[in-house]
């Protein structure tokens, strides 16, 4: 669950034309993110996709530590992260809508460095929110 109260806190949606198994593949394939999310550079699951389960990653140029928080298969993944200064809660649900799947996102950041810039980082998390919906249709609708 995110925390409404951090900082910044962001809430997207999308309706991607392929099923909730194929955006769900696409999705929780983190080691290919690389592959079709612009915004992430590297990226690397260290075990199984399952809640404890650590991967690391570099977005914008900034390596984050994440932690898998609960899986629902097919339907739900949350995770939480860090990184210098900020501390993150994401949640990404896939819901079978007009023969497709709506996806919906939510994320919160809080920390200093978070609260210290709190418009720039609102305005950030925004777009990239939006920005990784985006690169999450065009590779799932593609048959990524």
């Amino acid at each position: 669950m995110i925390d409404r109260g951090a900082a910044a806190v962001s809430s997207k949606e999308i309706l991607i034309d392929a099923s909730p198994d194929e955006v769900w593949q696409v999705h929780t394939n983190i080691d290919a993110w690389s592959d079709w999310n612009a915004d992430v550079s590297d990226s690397k699951l260290e075990g199984e996709l399952a809640p404890g389960t650590v991967f690391r990653w570099k977005s914008g140029g900034m390596g984050i530590t994440s932690r898998i928080e609960a899986v629902e298969n097919r339907r739900m993944i949350e995770w939480s992260g860090e990184a210098f200064g900020a501390r993150a809660r994401h949640v990404w649900t896939f819901q079978p809508e007009n023969g497709g799947t709506l996806v919906t996102t939510a994320e919160s950041l809080d920390g200093w460095l978070v609260r210290l810039f709190k418009g720039r980082m609102q305005r950030m998390l925004d777009t990239t929110l939006n920005a990784w919906l985006q690169d999450l249709k065009a590779e799932a609708e593609m048959g990524g």
